[in-house]
């Protein structure tokens, strides 16, 4: 019996919330059975994902719980080179080290958002701002396939390793290029397959909650965002996580011009989701 995209949905929903309330205890969450993207607090330097992801003047200004529940497989953050004063949308934010980061980079006079449909993580991304200090964020509860903000509103979207866990990943990228500004700019990393393996192949090479059986192709990558209304689109593998699956940097611009259909999605309220 084949597994449909709500069940997909609510089983990384239900492993991602484990991994926040272990975090809050100051352990980890998905260590068992590959039961999502690897945490290099967790699973140390060696680990496939998350290798040397943030280096130690970001960590040490961080809580130790961000640490624990970030499930990443890149720096985002550093990807996008974020500039003072910009707005910036962290799609998949979780535990909310990210958001944190993003922050403290575009500073008081910019503001972060840190979108993620679970509640834990919602509860813990919040907390951990708060014992951050920052202040210029904002958490939004949704999904990434409808996100609540107004269309052209943003500068910036970031995502660590979240895209290939959307069961409509079209959605995803047109959403993301409808809430960019003309010009705007897309730095995410996320786990990437070769061109060469099919859909069956990848799953054969984890679980769609760890991060692999889900992930897209690079020529997907590319021709999906240039669908979308992105160009400037590059897909750069900067290490393996499995036999031809990669963690990557995804990189693109927001199409100036005409306007592309896309997705109605009705505006976030103001201040909502604000901590």
């Amino acid at each position: 019996m084949s597994t449909t995209a709500d069940e997909l949905r609510d089983e990384v929903r239900r492993r991602y919330a484990e991994a926040a309330a272990a975090a809050e205890l100051g352990g980890c969450g998905c260590t068992e059975n590959g039961g999502c993207c690897g945490n290099v607090a967790c699973d140390g330097e060696a680990a496939s994902f998350g290798e040397a992801l943030y280096d130690a003047d970001q960590t040490g200004e961080l809580p130790e719980a961000a640490l624990l529940a970030s499930l990443g497989c890149g720096n985002p953050t550093a990807v996008a080179e974020l500039r003072e004063g910009e707005t910036v949308l962290d799609v998949g934010a979780g535990g909310g080290i990210d958001v944190i980061l993003s922050a403290k980079r575009v500073g008081p006079t910019g503001t972060a958002y840190g979108l993620d449909m679970t509640d834990e993580m919602l509860a813990l991304a919040r907390q951990n701002a708060r014992d951050a200090g920052v202040t210029n964020v904002h958490f939004l509860k949704g999904l990434i396939e409808h996100i609540p903000l107004s269309a052209d509103s943003v500068d910036v979207v970031i995502s660590n390793c979240v895209i290939n866990l959307s069961t409509d990943k079209p959605a995803v990228l047109t959403e993301i290029a409808r809430v960019l500004r003309p010009g705007g700019r897309l730095g995410i990393s996320d786990i990437v397959a070769d061109d060469r393996l099919a859909a069956a192949e990848r799953a054969e090479r984890g679980s769609y909650v760890g991060c692999i059986a889900g992930a897209l192709s690079k020529a997907e990558y590319e021709a999906g965002l240039d669908a979308a209304g992105f160009e400037q689109v590059s897909v750069e593998f900067t290490h393996e996580v499995a036999d031809g699956m990669h963690g990557a940097i995804v990189k693109a611009v927001r199409a100036r011009g005409p306007e592309r259909k896309r997705l109605p999605v009705a505006d976030a309220a103001p201040g909502s989701g604000c901590c």
